[in-house]
């Protein structure tokens, strides 16, 4: 059976420790071509090659010119680029030498979401996500804003050509989180949407932007997509709004839907967790869910019994369901596998969850890997699987847990 072995680790530099919530990301992963890459602070970025003798890799030297908080946490590679997406005062995205790190374009998304106007992280604009399809990088942006009650998103996805020309862009007033690109299609995930974008899920012709057909579950409130996955027939969706898990058509057309964690009484409480990530592994759809939320209280005793578990649907049908212990920052695929990183449990708040899963699209679980701070970004390659591993300190035990470097397994 398929296992971890070879470990390697390289670190990443200093990075402060995140909180109890580690709810920011400030990390990226990609792989490509046997090369293991890796973003954090200052928008550095890390690659690796370990197979190759001597040792290959560079380091980018990231942007320490001023005081602003900068991370490099959104990465898509193929074997030709390497594009970058950051969480900071201008938004950049660049377009990088996955051998070399040399950078060959830069782009401001600020251009086209706005500048921050607090200070905190929070409000400054966030490359979410990117995708490369053909010989166009596709990145979306979206930067938050709030006045008392009132939150506002201005947000862009964006095609960009090889020397870094914009060839289109759509923009709107929601809160895109994520991208996948396939067939010609660019598919974009909203999980904030506005009275001016209902639209949880929109379709885009990969050449010119424009708009081929678009989704949403339909529910009330603002929340609406939390991940897709685009595959050869159709898209994967992991909806916020109902807590379902769907396969829709090009055209936005169902073809199944499955519930994986919606409302349910559980000890007195109605009790519910989002499903935050999907991918696609040899036709069958997993989902991992997030921490569990309450209709009465902020802070429910009572746990969902689909917390914190990535979910098997192959044909409509649950296949299997694996406990990963905490809240996932994402998920990653490859032919028969599908890797999932651990963080904290959002309440309990124990470093024993901190790890890696390995997962088979028909077997369920191969292998796990603890770490000692949370894992927060991962990336799955054709044999080798890659974590990036953050420090965590929690407010109520005052122990640094990890620190911020790169983990690296083969599959065998």
């Amino acid at each position: 059976m398929p296992e971890l072995v070879d470990p390697a680790r390289r670190s990443l530099g200093d990075l402060s420790p995140a909180g109890s919530r580690h709810n920011r990301a400030r990390s990226g992963a990609a792989i490509a071509d046997d090369r293991l890459f890796a973003g954090g602070a200052d928008g550095r970025v890390a690659a690796h090659r370990p197979d190759a003798t001597p040792l290959e890799g560079w380091a980018g030297p990231g942007d320490q010119s001023t005081a602003d908080e900068r991370y490099a946490v959104s990465l898509a590679a193929t074997a030709d680029t390497l594009v970058v997406g950051e969480r900071g005062p201008d938004g950049r995205v660049a377009a990088l030498s996955p051998a070399t790190g040399e950078v060959r374009w830069r782009y401001a998304t600020a251009a086209d979401v706005g500048t921050a106007t607090r200070e905190s992280l929070l409000f400054q604009p966030y490359v979410v996500d990117a995708a490369v399809i053909d010989d166009t990088a596709v990145v979306a942006a979206r930067r938050y804003d709030r006045d008392g009650d009132d939150r506002t998103w201005s947000s862009v996805v964006l095609g960009v050509d090889p020397d870094g020309g914009v060839q289109w862009r759509y923009a709107a007033h929601a809160s895109p989180i994520a991208v996948d690109v396939g067939d010609g299609r660019v598919v974009v995930a909203y999980n904030r949407c506005t009275a001016d974008h209902v639209y949880g899920l929109v379709v885009l012709d990969a050449d010119s932007g424009a708009l081929l057909a678009n989704w949403d579950p339909g529910t009330e409130g603002d929340r609406r997509v939390g991940d897709v996955a685009v595959v050869d027939d159709g898209i994967a969706v992991a909806s916020h709004g109902d807590k379902h898990g769907y396969l829709l058509d090009f055209d936005g057309g169902e073809r199944w839907r499955v519930d994986l964690a919606s409302e349910r009484s559980v000890d007195g409480d109605t009790v519910y967790a989002y499903p935050n990530h999907v991918a696609v592994a040899d036709g069958t759809a997993v989902f991992v869910t997030g921490n569990t939320y309450a209709a009465s209280t902020r802070d429910p005793d009572a746990r969902h019994p689909r917390e914190h578990t990535a979910v098997a649907v192959d044909g409509g049908d649950v296949a299997w369901t694996h406990d990963v212990g905490g809240f996932a920052r994402g998920v990653a695929a490859n032919g028969s596998f599908v890797a999932v990183p651990s963080a904290q449990h959002f309440r309990e708040r124990s470093a024993d969850t901190h790890a890696v899963h390995l997962l088979d699209a028909t077997r369920g679980h191969l292998d796990s890997r603890s770490l000692p701070g949370v894992a927060a970004a991962v990336a799955l390659g054709d044999d080798a699987l890659a974590v990036v591993e953050e420090p965590v300190e929690y407010h109520d035990e005052g122990v640094t847990h990890g620190t911020h470097r790169l983990h690296a397994w083969r599959v065998r």
